[in-house]
């Protein structure tokens, strides 16, 4: 089952008999997946499974579903908060396919929105933040992607929840969306709610009053903003100067949709047949792009748009005759700025810094 194919099924917007039986089967398989989580996490709740303890403090930035909840932005603002603070941040990922010039789509990204701050990508996280504090001497590592990486000890953990689809469907992989239950959320060192200025106030306050009875950890809120527009040459542009523009639209990324509101709320309309999808970290060929050329002029647009994901995974060598810009997007703390800063004020404080000798004693 195809990406797009899985999603129109788990959300129920594919109503064919067919999805309703798909939906059943997914039903009957949710529990398996539940009890294996279950059962992880209660390895690591008692003991019986050891985290591992990095010699500096861990950041987790993470979610409890798949799919795009915005933390990329998240995590280079909070990066960008540290570095600051006169911190020596290192940020740790896992890493998806690289690409043909070395490195992935989120590595580049980061390497844009917070320059100088060096990345480890290792599907071993505990080998990663080794490698973090010895050979880039780092004082904090930011963990992307790391709630359910309990392997690696972390200080805070800092839980996403998509204000547009907080609860993944509202059933476990396989039938929705979500990674771990709702109640996992007691783990969470605060809940930063994104995406909240694209619901209404009614919805928003029914996904607080949700957290509220989940966990009793402070929540900030966030709303991603355009801050320019960047073009495959480097180019900047204001977003408003594409406001009354014919584009054509195209992200492979895990939210789509919350591409489209962000266009849609910058004064960017792009009709349905001008905005193109592909799966998440969809990695692009010229001809691709040469076919999203000619459906472009098809349709009489003088640019393309996209978001900054999928630019980097363009080849600047490939021909091509329409200007593609993409849509840089930062993080704004809309609500809680305070509780944030708190939390990661514990970790900028240095009397909370670590001592290897101590940490060698205590493993």
């Amino acid at each position: 089952m195809d990406e797009r194919l899985f999603l129109d099924v788990v959300s129920g917007r594919k109503t064919s008999l067919s999805a309703k039986m798909m939906r059943a089967v997914l039903w009957l398989v949710a529990p398996a997946y539940r009890g294996v989580m279950a059962a992880r996490n209660l390895l690591f709740d008692v003991g019986l499974k050891r985290a591992h303890r990095s010699d500096v403090p861990v950041i987790s930035v993470g979610n409890i579903t798949t799919g795009g909840t915005g933390k990329t932005p998240v995590v280079a603002w909070m990066a960008n908060w540290l570095q600051s603070r006169g911190m020596k941040v290192c940020l740790v990922s896992r890493g998806y396919r690289e690409l043909q010039a070395g490195g992935n789509d989120e590595l580049r990204v980061l390497e844009q929105l917070c320059p100088g701050v060096p990345h480890v990508q290792n599907r071993d996280r505990v080998a990663a933040a080794k490698e973090a504090v010895e050979r880039h001497h780092a004082d904090v590592i930011v963990l992307d992607d790391g709630f359910q990486h309990r392997r690696l000890h972390r200080d805070v953990d800092v839980v996403l929840l998509d204000a547009t689809n907080p609860w993944g469907y509202g059933h476990l992989l396989p039938r929705g969306l979500m990674r771990e239950p709702r109640s996992s959320l007691r783990r969470a060192s605060i809940v930063v709610l994104t995406r909240v200025d694209q619901v209404d106030e009614q919805a928003l306050q029914k996904l607080r009053n949700e957290v509220r009875q989940a966990t009793n950890a402070p929540v900030a809120e966030v709303a991603f903003r355009p801050t320019q527009l960047r073009s495959i040459t480097g180019a900047t542009a204001d977003v408003k100067s594409f406001a009354n523009e014919k584009l054509l639209a195209f992200c492979g990324i895990g939210n789509p949709e919350g591409f489209r509101r962000t266009l849609r709320d910058s004064g960017i309309h792009v009709s349905d047949d001008a905005f193109v999808t592909f799966a998440d970290h969809h990695h692009y060929t010229q001809s691709e792009l040469m076919s999203l050329v000619d459906r472009a002029r098809a349709k009489g647009v003088s640019a393309m748009v996209t978001t900054q994901k999928d630019l980097v995974k363009l080849d600047p060598a490939w021909t091509c005759t329409l200007p593609i810009w993409a849509v840089i997007i930062g993080a704004e703390v809309v609500t809680g700025l305070e509780a944030l800063d708190s939390v990661l004020q514990e970790i900028a404080n240095p009397k909370n810094a670590r001592d290897p000798i101590a940490n060698d004693r205590a493993s």
